[in-house]
């Protein structure tokens, strides 16, 4: 294949999917818009405490969905269809587990769980429904991540892309409807939510109807081994949502302290628009990594060079311009977001926009390095970068940050953890190409 034929192969995976992951990411923005038009600063506060725990349904979903295409993708490129089939089947089983946890968690635990995320008298009602709804649809959510992962690496990513949009747009219509002339207050908002992945799956049913679909369930038991596997390729998808969860918690809990539930609420115009920009990167990712195990699986390493090339120049760009958007209009942002026209609000959250998102070109390239590492196979340099950025580097980050500079501290606490992993992945990255260059020789005998 010549490389005008992977630049054109990268551009229609990377490009379907970034518009995929966006339109998936306006779930949450579009709860946070209409919630607060509709419900002001204490419904746009309640939200924010509530989306932690989105973060970890999705994380679960992409866990066993990219998990397992992964695999599936390495194992199509090797000709081993049986195996593939079954690697389909065993993450079905993980996302039903999954799903059970989630909805009775849902059923009996959400009051304890919105009063652990930091609900007060003005935002618990609200948090406790949005997380009790949004729990009890997982199934659904689930579903969807496990079945648009496949589809994708199925070789249909165009299909992949109209149901993450498809679903999204219904998300946005229906919040309106359901907010506004419904009044439905913020079970509207979780419940066309809940709906999105429903109206995604719609999408997808005509693709096993008509029988395009290369995967299919097997009458198999779970086995730990495939299990084990698809745990190990996808945990690295789960760690970059679930710690964005864990962040917004700390955040949550320090921004509560040092600028009470306004400053929470301006978190939220922050980390909802920070929820789109990583889809961007995440949809770079996403998008090449079929052809990334599709090439290690086919021995193409040529192949593989090349796609990241395009991969780390596409992030670059996208990230000048992103950031260059909202530095300038960081202050027209946050006025969308800020219905009340609260003058506190709108300084913090223009000022926090500013330096936060100083940090896109470096989670781009650890986003982008995570998948990488995991599409050939090696998942341990993929765990050591979301674990660093997720857990070990941020959290002490933003609470020595927060302690020196005050909530300023609590914005560049994302950068410079950013910046920091993404130095400890180039290093990773190189050491694995100098390996391959230079392997070890085994003594004789």
């Amino acid at each position: 294949m010549t490389g005008f034929n992977h630049l054109r192969e990268f551009a229609k995976y990377a490009s379907l999917n970034v518009l995929g992951m966006v339109g998936l990411s306006c779930y949450i923005l579009a709860d946070t818009f209409f919630v607060s038009q509709g419900l002001g600063t204490n419904g746009l506060a309640a939200l924010n405490l509530a989306i932690p725990v989105y973060s970890f349904i999705h994380g679960s979903g992409l866990m066993t969905g990219m998990g397992a295409a992964t695999k599936y993708s390495i194992q199509k490129g090797q000709a081993n269809h049986e195996r593939a089939n079954r690697i389909f089947t065993n993450a079905a089983y993980l996302a039903a587990a999954l799903a059970l946890f989630f909805v009775l968690t849902g059923s009996f635990f959400s009051g304890a769980l919105a009063s652990f995320l930091g609900a007060d008298n003005n935002t618990f009602a609200m948090t406790q429904t949005y997380l009790q709804v949004l729990l009890l649809f997982s199934p659904a959510f689930l579903t969807n991540n496990l079945l648009l992962c496949f589809v994708r690496n199925d070789g249909a990513p165009q299909l992949s892309m109209a149901a993450m949009i498809g679903g999204s747009l219904g998300n946005i219509v229906l919040d309106w409807v359901f907010i506004f002339p419904c009044r439905m207050g913020i079970f509207g908002a979780a419940f066309a939510t809940g709906l999105a992945p429903i109206l995604s799956i719609l999408i997808l049913s005509p693709y096993f109807f008509r029988r395009q679909n290369q995967f299919h369930l097997r009458k198999c038991r779970p086995t730990a081994r495939l299990l084990g596997g698809i745990l190990s390729s996808g945990v690295p998808s789960l760690i970059a949502e679930v710690s964005s969860g864990i962040v917004m918690i700390v955040f949550n809990a320090l921004i509560l302290s040092l600028a009470g539930n306004v400053g929470v609420a301006a978190y939220g115009v922050i980390a909802n628009l920070s929820l789109v920009v990583l889809a961007i990167y995440t949809g770079i990712a996403q998008g090449v990594q079929p052809l990334l195990s599709r090439s290690y699986g086919s021995k193409q390493y040529d192949a593989i060079s090349a796609l990241l090339r395009y991969a780390f120049l596409s992030t670059l760009v996208l990230s000048g311009i992103i950031y260059l958007v909202i530095f300038f209009g960081a202050s027209q942002i946050t006025s969308i977001f800020n219905s009340e026209q609260n003058v506190t609000l709108q300084k913090i959250a223009s000022e926090g926009l500013r330096l936060y998102f100083i940090a896109c070109p470096f989670a781009g390239c650890n986003l982008l390095l995570s998948i990488y590492f995991t599409s050939t196979d090696r998942p341990a340099p993929a765990h050591v970068i979301s674990l660093l950025r997720g857990f070990l580097v941020l959290i002490p980050m933003a609470l020595f940050l927060s302690a020196v500079g005050a909530i300023r501290g609590v914005w560049c606490a994302f950068p410079a953890t950013e910046l920091l992993v993404a130095a400890v992945g180039l290093f990773l990255f190189f050491l694995s190409q100098r390996k391959k260059k230079f392997p070890s020789r085994k003594k004789p005998g």
